[in-house]
């Protein structure tokens, strides 16, 4: 049974996803309300709870197979647990919002903001290109992601 997956790190890059989930389907971006971006000190990308603060994502609809290979790309459950949130979804087609429970991997063990690890930041960088291109807004990647990830 196919889930929905959102990804805000450096699975906004969609030839990634595609790689590491080679049966992944991008379907729309998706709005995560009272979560904030950071980069933790493991070096990579994390979401914390933050009242008022959005978190921005392409959401991705994947196989088992694809959930079982993203599983061991995220190290579940040693690094991250996957959770289910309610997000404000929009398709690709950009007609209508709707509300859509999905998949998302966090990490609550690390939650101390620090620096992106040297080769994570060209696939954030590769992402946030995908990012943009798909329609996620420039103000959102300025506000939250370049202040850990250089251009």
């Amino acid at each position: 049974m196919a889930v929905c997956y959102v990804g805000y790190g450096s699975n906004l890059w969609l030839d990634q996803m595609k790689r590491r989930c080679p049966e992944s389907k991008f379907i729309g971006i998706g709005v995560l309300k009272d979560w904030r971006w950071i980069i933790t000190a493991s070096g990579y990308a994390n979401i914390i709870p933050s009242p008022g603060d959005i978190v921005y994502a392409i959401v991705y609809e994947l196989s088992e197979s694809d959930e079982e290979s993203l599983d061991r790309y995220e190290g579940v459950p040693q690094s991250y647990v996957k959770e289910h949130f309610s997000i404000l979804f929009t398709p690709t087609d950009g007609v209508g919002d709707e509300v859509k429970e999905v998949l998302v991997y966090v990490d609550y063990k690390r939650i101390t903001e620090g620096e992106p690890k040297e080769e994570y930041i060209h696939r954030m960088n590769m992402g946030i290109g995908d990012a943009l291109e798909v329609g996620i807004p420039n103000d959102y990647i300025h506000k939250y992601l370049r202040p850990f990830i250089p251009k």
